[in-house]
């Protein structure tokens, strides 16, 4: 005999959360708009128009963790998912 129950919610459908939009989302206002300058200047000083491509390589480089010393892993995790948001959108603030 089974007596095991079943869940009234296993039919609902669940929700994707993506990390980084969130982390960013998460962010004052100011500090996201700066987030989006750094964004953008190193957009156009390593990825040139429209590199798409760069531009994740680069939000991935710093998710895993490669950095300067002068930048601190929070820091890192919250411009890499800027240059995430610019490479999806060039055109979000």
């Amino acid at each position: 005999m089974n007596r095991a129950r079943k869940s009234e919610t296993s039919e609902s459908s669940c929700e994707v959360i993506d990390f980084d939009e969130a982390l960013l989302d998460s962010c004052p206002a100011d500090e996201k708009a700066e987030l989006m300058t750094e964004a953008r200047i190193l957009a156009q000083a390593f990825a040139g128009q429209g590199a798409t491509e760069t531009l994740e390589e680069m939000a991935e480089t710093l998710s895993a963790g490669y950095r300067d010393a002068e930048m601190d892993r929070p820091h890192a995790r919250k411009l890499s998912a800027a240059l995430k948001r610019l490479a999806r959108d060039p055109w979000t603030d």
